[in-house]
């Protein structure tokens, strides 16, 4: 494992930069640039890297090697580079699988998952996890479910607070049987949590679906607000492919202040080679402002 690790030496001194950075920080997945940079995670995160993207995200993280895990850790390093969120652990249940019952073997094993996250986070370098408590349950009365999952995510917190690890809490529009569908849930939730290791991943894609209304919307939410994730609708592909006016999303966010990441959590428009320079241009479009 140290000699990848030694070649890695200097070479955020030595990359010659094909693009200029972005005015935010924009996190590209594995397999955005596959046909550009090939197959390989790490050759595609030097490619993002020269194109002049300064993060990933990774949604499936805690199922990578521990090895790969440290050896994409090292590489954005050296590359001055952040890790965005990858997915706790619990979410690759069934999805009957849910906080909202209160069955308490599953809230243990929701801790146990977090624990173990731990360790990924540290690995790979990264700070977030992304959290979602399950399908809602017919059968209690939504404040009792409520009450269930603040019950698992109050311990969770606690254990993740002292390594400066934030679980993010994603509201959903792939179902109506998901629990957790709205932003001012999600803050409702966070302020009954009081925890910094506990924030809203606020999904553009998802809550342009399931409400609308925005800009009003992230900033009513703002304070608890600690990631976002990016997805033109219709279609789930990049910004200018569907109705959502990134341009004025993103100037926003800029004048607000926003210093986190935005999550690049789509597909594409486009086929092969073509359709990834396509989504670079479509960014450096919603950038330009």
């Amino acid at each position: 494992m140290l000699a990848p690790v030694s070649l890695l030496a200097g070479e955020s001194n030595t990359r010659k930069e094909t693009g200029n950075t972005f005015k935010l920080n924009y996190a590209f997945h594995d397999g955005m640039f596959k046909n550009l940079a090939g197959k390989d995670f790490s050759d595609q995160i030097r490619f993002g890297y020269d194109q002049g993207f300064r993060s990933i995200e990774d949604n499936g993280m805690m199922d990578r090697t521990p090895e790969d895990q440290e050896k994409i850790g090292n590489l954005l390093t050296k590359l001055n580079m952040s890790m965005g969120v990858f997915v706790h652990g619990f979410d690759h249940w069934p999805v009957s699988t849910s906080l909202c019952s209160g069955n308490k073997e599953w809230r243990e094993k929701f801790l146990k998952y977090t624990r173990d996250a731990i360790d990924t986070s540290k690995r790979c370098t990264g700070k977030l996890i992304t959290v979602v408590p399950g399908n809602y349950d017919r059968s209690i009365p939504m404040d009792y479910q409520t009450a269930h999952v603040l019950e698992a995510l109050k311990p969770a917190a606690e254990i993740l607070e002292p390594h400066q690890i934030v679980m993010v809490l994603e509201p959903l529009s792939d179902t109506p049987d998901l629990f957790l569908r709205h932003s001012s849930q999600a803050y409702a939730i966070c302020k009954s949590v009081n925890n910094p290791s506990c924030k809203i991943l606020f999904d553009i894609y998802h809550m342009q679906r399931n409400e609308g209304d925005l800009i009003p919307g992230i900033d009513r939410a703002y304070d608890e607000i600690a990631y976002f994730q990016i997805g033109d609708n219709p279609g789930r592909n990049e910004p200018g492919t569907g109705e959502v006016n990134y341009k004025n999303i993103f100037k926003h966010l800029y004048y607000k202040g926003y210093k986190g990441m935005l999550g690049m959590e789509h597909g594409m428009a486009g086929k092969g080679k073509e359709g990834e320079l396509d989504l670079i241009k479509a960014y450096r479009e919603a950038d330009n402002f």
